[in-house]
Order: structure tokens, then C-alpha cells, then sequence
């Protein structure tokens, strides 16, 4: 059964497993894909296939010894809605649009009122294992767009991209979802206010009527008044809620709001109980399951039972409540550009009996090669229509080839190409080379710490010319830039690779910016569990413990 996750250690291993493994029948192949974090998104594989199991997963001291160590696992981007676009679809997101081109300030989809979203010709993994006979479902996070041209249109909704099934947050989480203390009296208080409106109707239509037909005799004034005072309530009570928590933070079942506001400490346990009840549905045929994770994101909402459990605060009680959710966790930099730490996520494979336990693969990979590796193990064929920058990494972990197919990955920073690593042919030397890289603050922090995430173009920028280049295969933190005095080849791969961002140039299509053109926030696109604008519901009481 195929899992990609993240995490650090496997706390659940032993019980979620054998539960998973009872669940299905021998001699078929299923697949589980488990993600946490957003930005970077890293991941560990587990595949049955004929009994026997494959793992990739988060390089880790317990674990590198008894599987295929991948040191140059590569993420398409450093932020969330653009890296899961590249992994969904095996594409570089600024061949989908989902990619920025003014500012950084909507590196992502900034809310449920936007209209943009993850573009519907796009041909997502889900989509491809659904035509070839697999159940699918997403449990999670989605962040690639909801609606469209009303609040409850979904045209964005992971149904439309090939999901059978899903329970998650459309969004992703903010600061403002979690803790909220002031929930449960705003339901109470929403609650009255409803019903309030209600008698308010009631007595509008009943007056209005019975003034029309002769039966009471009271001033077109007074129900007018009556009218306006329900207006007042409404809008009073709407422009008191324009804190993101009550738009931004929900969840869904399907196409149906479940809660709004979410209560996030308890998401984690609802979204493994769904995750089990769709194995336990498709226990007698084939599926796809991508479970993603909220964890660990800020506000790094955690239930009670993992508050104080670690000595790193907060942020290690979410991570070991992650753990508990059976995956892995590592922090890396976010919003980097094409720095390492924004983009690298090393990974193990493990399949037993397969694949030689300790061996180390220093080739390039990239989490775009999920969709074509998972597309050839089920035998389906690629879109021929289209790139697919991804490739199937199969061959390259039986040891049927000994490079990678990505002699040139590309480093985007939005629309902008900040850097290219190129691996030669039958060579074992990695070269990174920066055109672009982002002036960090404060002087000698590693990240952009001023504006949380580092801009792609402006000021905040330093143009290279000429370009830095380092070679990572002896200097994976890029601290020592080569130069024409200290490497002789450096003139050779600047030329190469300058040559291969022209070729790459030359594939690219203008297509729509979704990051740009449709992230504006429009109150009318906003989803509401309820009636506008009292959009308060909570219908998972009954579904929020699990046992710890």
C-alpha cells in the first residue's frame, strides 16, 4: 500500500498499519499519500504490491540503513499552493499559473473569496488512477482554489481533479484559527440572533399580509422600520466577524461546510478517522488515498492530551502529535527562492527484498516524479498533450539506470528563474547556479524575517552577473561561490547551463496567473455554512475524539 508522508518518527506505526494491512486483501497495489506542513512538501512512500511493501520517505538516522537514500529530493517551489500545484500535476507550477509575477504579497491563495485555482485542464495523479479503476479521496489540506462565481459553486473543489471523495480544509491554516477561546460563545450568541431573524420574518410577512388584505391596520412606516432593523442586525453582526476565522478557517465533507469556524484542535483526529473509513470503504477494491496534513503550521493547533509533552514547547507538541498521526516531520525554510533550505526535501525508499537496503542515490529528483512514477506502476499512460517535468523514478531505485532523467532542474521564485542545478552526464558533481537570490534580513539570518517570505523581484533582490555557481556535491549549504580563479570550469557550466535555460525557455506558454489575476478577496466567493452572513456551524461533536 503506497504512503507518502512526512514526519520524524512513527509513533502509530505499530497499530495503524496492522489495522491498515487487516483492512486490505493481498496481491493488488493501493496507495496512501501522506503529507505535512506547507511549502515544502515532503514525503514518505509506502507501496504493497504482491505482498510486498515500498516506502520513500524523510531522511532520517533510524530509518537511511534500511532503504535507498535520496540526497537531491527536490521541491518544485518554497511555498505551498505552488509546490502542491507541481506535485499534483508533475508540472512546474509556472506552467499552470500558479505562479506570482508582481510581488510576493499573494504567494499563495490568500482566501476562500478568491476565484483563481488550480487551472481544470490540469491532469492531476487522483485523475489518472481514477480512469484506470481506483477509488480516490483527499483528506486534508486542499489550497488550490474552491470557487468561482459563487459561493457554493466548488468549481475548484478536489472533485473536480479527479478526488472521489474529500474531508479537509479548503484553505490552509493562519494564525487566527487557532486557539479561539471566544468560539463557543459566538455559536450561542449566533444561534439567538438567527432565530432572532427568524421571528423577524415571520412577523415582517405576517404584517405585510395582513395589512394587504385588510386585517390589521398598522403604518407602511412601521414594517419598513422593521425591515431596516433586521438589515442592521445582519450587517452588524457580519462586519464584526471580518476576522479570518470565521471565512478562512472551516472544514468540509464533500461539498458540504461541516464547520465554521473549525475548531482546529480537533481536526487531526477527525481527519485519521476519515482516512480509516475510507480504507474500510475500499477495503475489496483498488484506491488512492493522499492523506495532507495541517500540522506543523502555525498556530500548530494541539489537543490537550499532547500539551507538555515535549521540552520544545508548543511547536514539539505539535510535532508529536503529528507523529501520533503516523508520519514525519522536519522544519526547513520557507519562502527561500531557490536557496537548498527551501527546496530540498532528502527522502528514503524502502522496499524489502527490492530495492538494497543502505544504498545511497546521489542523482537529482524531484516531488514532480510522484505523478509519473505512480502513472507507470498502475500501467496508465502520461498526457501527451502537455509537459510532464516530472519523471518516473522506478528505474532509477530497481538500479536499472544509474542517473536520474533531470540532468537540468529548474528553480522558480514565482514567474522568475532564480537558479538551475545541473548533473552532468557520468559525472558526479552537482552544480547550483543563482542568477537571482533574496537579500535576507537581518544582516546573516537565513531568511527573510522582515516580511516572512522572501521576494521574488525589486529591491529585496540581488541580480548576479555574473551568476553565483556552487558545487553542491561539496558544498550542499552553498556557502563558498566558485569563481574563475578558484574553479576552472566555471566559465563551461555558466555557458551550459545558460544554454539549457534557453532550451527550457522555449517550452513555456503564457497562461493565465492565477496567483496574480484571481487572488483578490470577493466577499460574494466566501463559502457559508448557514444563511448569510450568519455562517456558524458545527456538525462534528459527535466525530471529534479519538483515543490517545
Amino acid at each position: 500500500m503506497p504512503v507518502l508522508m512526512s514526519g520524524k518518527k512513527n509513533i502509530l506505526r505499530a497499530t495503524k498499519e496492522k489495522q491498515l494491512s487487516e483492512m486490505l486483501p493481498r496481491k493488488r497495489l493501493d496507495y496512501t499519500v501522506i503529507h505535512g506542513k506547507d511549502g515544502n512538501l515532503t514525503f514518505k512512500v509506502t507501496m504493497e504490491v504482491e505482498e510486498i511493501p515500498i516506502m520513500i520517505e524523510l531522511d532520517k538516522e533510524n530509518e537511511k540503513e534500511k532503504g535507498v537514500k535520496l540526497t537531491q529530493h527536490i521541491s518544485a517551489e518554497a511555498l505551498c499552493s505552488p509546490s502542491r500545484s507541481a506535485f499534483l500535476t508533475g508540472r512546474y507550477p509556472v506552467r499552470t499559473g500558479l505562479e506570482i509575477y508582481i510581488s510576493r504579497k499573494n504567494y499563495v491563495f490568500s482566501s476562500l473569496g478568491v476565484k483563481g485555482g488550480l487551472p481544470l485542464n490540469e491532469t492531476t495523479f487522483a485523475a489518472t488512477l481514477k480512469r484506470q479503476g481506483y477509488s480516490t479521496a483527499l483528506i486534508g489540506k486542499w489550497h488550490q482554489g474552491l470557487n468561482c462565481k459563487s459561493r457554493n459553486d466548488y468549481c475548484h473543489h478536489p472533485n473536480h481533479y479527479g478526488f472521489d471523495y474529500y474531508y479537509g480544509m479548503p484553505l490552509s491554516l493562519a494564525g487566527s484559527c487557532w486557539p479561539d477561546p471566544s468560539r463557543p460563545t459566538e455559536l450561542a450568541i449566533e444561534s439567538k440572533l438567527w432565530f432572532g431573524m427568524e421571528l423577524i420574518i415571520i412577523a415582517v410577512l405576517t404584517l405585510t399580509v395582513g395589512k394587504l388584505i385588510g386585517l390589521v391596520s398598522i403604518s407602511w412606516w412601521f414594517i419598513i422600520g422593521i425591515i431596516l432593523f433586521g438589515f442592521y442586525m445582519a450587517f452588524s453582526w457580519f462586519s464584526s466577524l471580518q476576522i479570518p476565522i470565521y471565512w478562512q478557517c472551516i472544514l468540509m465533507r464533500q461539498q458540504e461546510i461541516t464547520e465554521q469556524p473549525m475548531k482546529a484542535e480537533r481536526t487531526g483526529s477527525i481527519m485519521l478517522k476519515e482516512a480509516v473509513s475510507f480504507v474500510e470503504r475500499n477495503k475489496d477494491r483498488p484506491f488512492l488515498l493522499f492523506y495532507s496534513f495541517l500540522h506543523v503550521h502555525i498556530p500548530l493547533p494541539t489537543t490537550n492530551e499532547f500539551f507538555g509533552r515535549s521540552k520544545h514547547r508548543l511547536y514539539g507538541d505539535n510535532v508529536e502529535e503529528m507523529d501520533f498521526f503516523e508520519c514525519e516531520l522536519t522544519e526547513s525554510g520557507k519562502g527561500m527562492a531557490g536557496w537548498e533550505g527551501g527546496i530540498r526535501v532528502p527522502g528514503i525508499v524502502r522496499w524489502p527484498g527490492i530495492l538494497r537496503a543502505g544504498k545511497v542515490i546521489e542523482e537529482p529528483t524531484s516531488l514532480m516524479d510522484i505523478f509519473p512514477t505512480l502513472t507507470a506502476l498502475v500501467g496508465a499512460t502520461l498526457p501527451q498533450d502537455r509537459v510532464i517535468d516530472g519523471r518516473d523514478l522506478m528505474p532509477l531505485l530497481k538500479g536499472e539506470v544509474e542517473q536520474s532523467e533531470h540532468e537540468f532542474l529548474y528553480h522558480y521564485c514565482g514567474v522568475f528563474l532564480h537558479a538551475v542545478r545541473w548533473h552532468p552526464r557520468n559525472s558526479s558533481t552537482v552544480w547550483k547556479v543563482h542568477y537571482v537570490t533574496p537579500v535576507f534580513y537581518p544582516k546573516g539570518a537565513i531568511g527573510c524575517y522582515d516580511v516572512l517570505y522572501c521576494p521574488c523581484t525589486g529591491e529585496n533582490v540581488t541580480q548576479h552577473d555574473p551568476p553565483l555557481l556552487f558545487d553542491l556535491s561539496r558544498d550542499p549549504s552553498e556557502s563558498n561561490p566558485l569563481s574563475p580563479d578558484n574553479e576552472p570550469q566555471y566559465d563551461s557550466v555558466i555557458k551550459k547551463v545558460a544554454n539549457a535555460v534557453e532550451q527550457h525557455k522555449k517550452t513555456l506558454k503564457v497562461v493565465p496567473e492565477q496567483l496574480t489575476l484571481y487572488n483578490d478577496d470577493i466577499v460574494g466567493l466566501r463559502p457559508c455554512c448557514g444563511v448569510f452572513p450568519f455562517c456558524f456551524c458545527d456538525k462534528e461533536i459527535e466525530n471529534s475524539t479519538i483515543k490517545i
